[in-house]
């Protein structure tokens, strides 16, 4: 269309590039949120867009007026775009929590709802520095790129370090009482590091820890995942107990190296599965083995210890708990978990046998389990 020539065709044309510009935080388009204020194009093609931000000091503004500009540039006849934001009042506030939670605000556990179809993991480990916060961010990492909607929450409060795994230095944002997490690579992550200043240790009780793994996962809004990972911290204390009654349904899976005295530990992180009544989705072993330029492996930790947590945690649970792979010593595990960039989204760590291989077959394997229906609510009722 030439320039000079506008009407409701270009306006139309305007609005559904407007569809393709996806909220940063919430990750839908903005004309489904109710952000999008006005659209005005005039006779020489010059776009105006009035957009509303969910609060006055979004952290994401840039992002939002960059990916409007991209879009209607895009769009044959536009020949300027101009953003205008401004920012939602508190009725405007409430629609838009209304949309997102449903009528009533909805508050309380989504992933423990009828038909929620959200597979929840909490990566459990029997002693710290076995790299169980490696390991579930990765995982993440590998399901986000392979097109699942991922969440991450750190639950390890004393000893939280998701976000700097991921590269996260924004604050969520608030709206009102929901609290909308940060999104990298993919993956909507909340930690109480993302609230705290600096480095500054967490001296937080049973009760307290309770409330704020119960916040996460009641105020944090998530939307639709396809998978939430949690990061437990080591051991079987007030956080792995919390797990098992806030979300019953989530099944455990274990971290351990294949050291045999850290084996033993793990174990029991497992076994407290049938106390809280979850179900143990597999054994990953980490460090496994050094690679060598000869091609041969160094066992520094040992070897057989995943193994042994798979056949002990089987023969106590009564079903098979599979050893679902093993990670072998790679400097640029430690490498990207230095620079916040998981080594599953490297493209130069891709050999065969090298840890970020390795855990993209963990995380496929995890994401193309099979999901019972037992228990969910369908939509369909029988015909009289």
């Amino acid at each position: 269309m030439p320039a000079n020539q506008t009407g409701p065709s270009l306006l139309q044309e305007a609005r559904t590039a407007l569809e393709r510009v996806i909220d940063p935080e919430l990750r839908r388009p903005i004309t489904e949120l109710g952000m999008l204020r006005s659209v005005e194009v005039d006779e020489h093609g010059a776009a105006r867009i009035g957009v509303l931000l969910t609060i006055a000091g979004c952290p994401l503004r840039e992002t939002i007026t960059a990916d409007v500009e991209r879009e209607l540039s895009a769009v044959p006849g536009i020949t300027s775009v101009s953003v205008d934001l401004d920012v939602m009042s508190p009725e405007q506030r409430e629609e838009l929590k209304t949309r997102l939670r449903g009528p009533g605000g909805q508050r309380g556990v989504p992933f423990n709802r009828p038909g929620s179809l959200t597979r929840v993991y909490a990566v459990a480990s029997g002693k710290g520095g076995v790299g169980k916060s490696t390991v579930t961010v990765n995982l993440a990492a590998a399901m986000a790129a392979s097109g699942l909607r991922v969440g991450v929450i750190d639950a390890d409060v004393h000893g939280f370090s998701v976000p700097g795994l991921l590269g996260i230095t924004a604050p969520p944002t608030r709206v009102d009482e929901m609290i909308l997490p940060p999104v990298a690579y993919g993956i909507k992550t909340i930690s109480i590091g993302m609230f705290l200043d600096g480095n500054k240790p967490v001296a937080w009780r049973g009760p307290m820890l309770h409330r704020a793994l119960e916040q996460f996962l009641t105020d944090v809004y998530f939307g639709d995942l396809d998978v939430l990972l949690l990061d437990l911290p080591p051991g079987t204390g007030d956080i792995a107990i919390s797990v098992g009654q806030l979300l019953p349904s989530s099944e455990i899976l274990v971290v351990t190296t294949p050291q045999a005295a850290a084996a033993e530990v793990a174990e029991r992180a497992g076994t407290v599965a049938a106390q809280t009544g979850q179900k143990v989705a597999g054994v990953i072993e980490n460090m496994s083995w050094l690679p060598l330029p000869g091609g041969e492996r160094m066992e520094l930790f040992g070897s057989g210890g995943g193994a042994l947590v798979s056949g002990r945690l089987g023969k106590a649970l009564g079903y098979e708990v599979p050893l679902l792979g093993s990670i072998p010593l790679d400097v640029r595990l430690r490498e990207g978990g230095d620079a916040g960039l998981p080594v599953v989204l490297d493209e130069s760590a891709a050999e065969p046998e090298s840890a970020g291989a390795e855990l993209r077959r963990i995380a496929a394997s995890l994401a193309s389990r099979p999901r019972g229906l037992s228990g969910l609510n369908l939509g369909v009722s029988p015909r009289s």
